[in-house]
Formats: structure tokens, sequence, C-alpha cells
């Protein structure tokens, strides 16, 4: 069997052009399966798909034994449904290839609800793609206890259903904390004088969520040993929360620069937080924008 498994990876390669490395990982999972001449017939469907040789070396290399999955009952029908769901090829063939585990999921139990759950929140198939495109662990994560529970708990704190759909959009992984961690973080949010209703709480509890409590910690300190006192930095975070997910380095030298022109002080740093998102050209100058949020 090792042989045969051996002589299909050698013919996989050479017609898909993947790499030595990457065609061990094949040859590996072949002796395994039932029919090693199942990856042919896998791959060349996903490639007649639309999938790229880039996307498919990606997907076998995170998920070798989607080879070995069988292409009719496994691979066909999660293909499909996003087809006929409005997906694009290029739209499927990205989210796919970002998550390959997406072929081991039930199409009734799981991707269906997944979509109809995100429909029902973003209310067109535009804005779901546009989702997955961005966190394509959507589909594979638990909505019953996980997205949905915190869905719901942003909206009795007050957050309109508007608001939410920004979330989707911007922030889609803060929404699948678990709910101990969302309600900790909107306790935390709470206690820093955050008003609930407001975009920046929402901004706050994805802050949070990136950093550990020692992280956070540390970026106090880098603030207060550049000038900022522990006021200033609590007005910056209660205007712009994620004033505190730029590097140390980042704000460094952006206030740097701005209090070189003259033009702003630690107090109008303070005012302004956003300034502290202005790009900084190669030659030292600051552009007085900043990343739209």
């Amino acid at each position: 069997m090792i042989a045969s498994a051996a002589k299909n990876l050698t013919t996989i390669s050479h017609k898909h052009g993947f790499p030595p490395e990457l065609a061990s990982r094949v040859a590996s999972e072949l002796t395994r399966v039932k029919s090693p001449e199942n990856a042919v017939s896998v791959l060349a469907f996903l490639k007649q798909s639309g999938f790229s040789n880039s996307q498919l070396e990606s997907m076998v290399k995170y998920r070798p034994r989607v080879l070995g999955r069988s292409l009719e009952n496994g691979i066909k029908p999660k293909i499909i449904i996003f087809q006929e769901e409005g997906f694009s090829s290029g739209d499927i063939c990205k989210i796919i290839s970002r998550n390959p585990p997406i072929l081991d999921l039930s199409v009734k139990n799981n991707i269906v609800p997944t979509l109809c759950v995100l429909k029902g929140i973003l209310d067109s198939h535009s804005e779901v793609a546009k989702v997955l495109r961005r966190c394509p662990r959507l589909v594979t994560t638990n909505f019953r206890n996980t997205v949905l529970p915190n869905v719901e708990f942003l909206k009795r704190c007050g957050i309109p259903m508007e608001r939410v759909r920004m979330i989707f959009i911007g922030y889609p992984s803060c929404l699948m904390m678990q709910p101990g961690l969302m309600r900790k973080y909107a306790e935390k949010a709470k206690e820093m004088g955050i008003n609930p209703s407001s975009i920046s709480f929402v901004y706050a509890i994805s802050a949070f969520y990136t950093m550990s409590d020692e992280t956070f910690e540390m970026k106090l300190q880098a603030f207060r040993q550049l000038g900022f006192s522990d006021m200033d930095v609590l007005t910056m975070f209660r205007k712009e929360p994620t004033v505190l997910r730029l590097s140390v380095e980042k704000v460094k030298k952006t206030k740097e620069i701005l209090v070189a022109t003259g033009k702003f002080d630690i107090c109008s740093i303070v005012n302004c937080p956003r300034s502290l998102w202005s790009s900084i050209d190669k030659r030292g100058g600051v552009a007085l924008g900043y990343v739209a949020l």
C-alpha cells in the first residue's frame, strides 16, 4: 500500500506542482486512507472549483487528511452549499482554504444553521461573505455556546443591532470569545467609565480581548514612562480604547514626532488620542491621519 501511495503521490506532486516537503506530508496521509486514488479526484475537483495551487498547498499542509475525505459525500456537498447560498468561487476558495476544517462539518447540522444565523444578523449575502472572508473560523465556531450568547449579552448592555453588525464586520473574532470573558471585559470597561451604549464600549472589549492582563499593565507602564499620567491614559482609553493596541514603539515614535512639530503636547494628544494612529513616512514625517476604525 505504501508503494501504491507513493506512486499516486508522485503523480499528484508533478501534476499540481507541490514542493517535495508538502509531497512528503501527502505521502504520509495517503498511507492511512483506503483509496489513495481518491486524493487525485479530490485535488482535481478542488482545482476545477477554482482553488489555486497555493490554496491547495495551504490546505493539504494544514489539513492533509482532506485528501482522504469522500469526494461525493465529504467534499462536494460543502462546496455546493456555499454556491447555492450565493458565494462566489473566489469567496468559497478563500474561506475554505483558510479554514479547511469546514470540510469536516455537517452541511445540515453546522454549515446551513451558521449561514442562516449570519444572514439574519447581517441582512445580506455580500455582508456574510465579507465577514467570512475576514474570519473563516466563524463557520467552525460553536455559535450556540459563544457567538449567540455574546450577541444577546451586548444587546442587553444597550448596544443596538446596528453596532453588533459593526462588530461582526470589524472584529468578528471578538464574538467568538467565551461568554464569561465577554462579561469580564465588559465589567472592566464599565469600571473604567466607558458608557455601555457607546461604540467605545465595543472597542474596549475588543482591546481587552487582544491583550493579557500582563500586556495591559505593560502598556500602561509604557505610557507612564512617556510622560502620560494615569488619568491621561484613562482619558485616552475612554475616548479611543484601541490606542492601547498600538505597539509601545509606535506610540513612542509618533508621540516624539508630534511634539517635535510644535503643534502637539501631552495635553493635545490626550484630547485627541487618535493622533497616535498617525502614519510616519520614511523621512520621519507624520501624516496627521489615522487608521480608519
